[in-house]
């Protein structure tokens, strides 16, 4: 078989982004093929646009790990290239005892995956930074920010594409075959297309499950099960009197309702949790009846009828409702026995901070 590409990447969120400027940054041949008309209009953009520290994730997992590594490596980059972003800090709250224990685990969870400068704050600390918080105490993060997600896109397509990446839109992988030197992709949309490449790596986000299911030679047991978990956003009619992110102890499927700040200074509020079977982006403003009381929470001063309907995202969950939560599932050949190929599956948060730490892995996984 002759190779038209050495190296394709389905997907052109920022994950897939990044892993194209990865790659092309290393000397390779790059095809992105995106299924959509732009960058990042899939989970990339419907998100917090945090920047975490790396405290929720069990210690030695993937999250943990590429999240503690790709918090400075993403400050570093944006700072280089001009993206905006904010140290605005976070606060995490609890309200009672049961929830202040769970503060003092977290701190030690975050330490021990090398996140060095939390604190754990009393309510007096805590209420000195956030004069309209209500909290029992607070475990503060001060490298925790907030970034322009759109901006950064933008700068990894700009390297990547002067590295030589060619980017094609309305160009979905219909399905793939592993052949003994590589992949046959069978590629659709406004211009389908019969190519052969070396290197596959599917960054397809939500889709990247299914998009595995229809790969012919891949061992179907090495595909997980996907979910997919809705999460609305509220936006805030007046200023927030807020400067930090105010996060509630986190929740079984997520982190809460939490409040976070755009780099306009604008709050928002969310994702609240919706197992959902199919991609619906419609916020159902009935919704904001629960964001009422799990922000009055934090912050009982919230007024009456002063949230409105903002977006939501899905969260490519590959773990069930009810489920722990999974780490990031980066399949290789070590997993499947197919080389030259890449899955990632459940890139879910912190899949934003992350995103040049998973394009390392995935480069020297392939490099292997």
């Amino acid at each position: 078989m002759s190779v038209d590409i050495d190296c394709v990447v389905v997907g052109a969120g920022v994950v897939g982004l990044a892993v194209a400027r990865e790659m092309a940054l290393a000397g390779h041949e790059v095809l992105v093929i995106e299924a959509g008309e732009a960058i990042g209009i899939g989970t990339s953009s419907r998100n917090s646009e945090v920047i975490h520290a790396g405290i929720y994730y069990p210690p030695g997992s993937l999250k943990a790990r590429l999240c503690v590594e790709g918090r400075p490596a993403l400050y570093a980059y944006c700072d280089s290239h001009g993206v905006s972003t904010r140290k605005t800090g976070k606060l995490i709250v609890a309200k009672d005892e049961a929830q202040v224990r769970q503060l003092e685990v977290l701190l030690e969870r975050g330490r021990v995956n090398g996140v060095e400068d939390l604190r754990l704050l009393d309510r007096e600390q805590a209420l000195a930074l956030e004069p309209a918080l209500e909290c029992s105490a607070a475990l503060y993060s001060p490298s925790t920010g907030i970034v322009d997600s759109h901006g950064l896109m933008l700068a990894l397509q700009g390297d990547a594409e002067a590295a030589g990446t060619t980017i094609a839109f309305h160009a979905p992988l219909i399905n793939a075959q592993v052949t003994a030197d590589g992949f046959l992709l069978n590629v659709g949309g406004t211009a389908p297309m019969a190519l052969s490449c070396r290197l596959l790596i599917n960054a397809a986000g939500l889709h990247a499950p299914a998009l595995a299911r229809r790969m012919e030679g891949l061992p179907q047991q090495t595909v997980p099960q996907d979910y997919l978990c809705k999460g609305s956003y509220f936006s805030l009619a007046k200023r927030a009197p807020f400067t930090h992110l105010i996060y509630p102890a986190p929740e079984a499927a997520g982190l809460g309702v939490h409040m976070t700040l755009d780099l306009g200074g604008q709050a928002r509020f969310g994702p609240d949790t919706e197992w959902v079977e199919a991609e619906d982006y419609r916020v159902d403003p009935s919704r904001a009846n629960a964001f009422y009381s799990a922000i009055r929470s934090y912050w009982p001063g919230l007024p009456d009828n002063s949230l409105q309907p903002g977006y939501s995202g899905i969260r490519p969950k590959i773990s069930a409702p009810g489920e722990p939560a999974s780490d990031f599932l980066i399949s290789s050949e070590r997993l499947h026995n197919v080389p030259g190929l890449i899955n990632l599956f459940g890139i879910e948060s912190p899949g934003l901070t992350s995103c040049l730490a998973i394009a390392k892995r995935v480069r020297e996984l392939l490099e292997r």
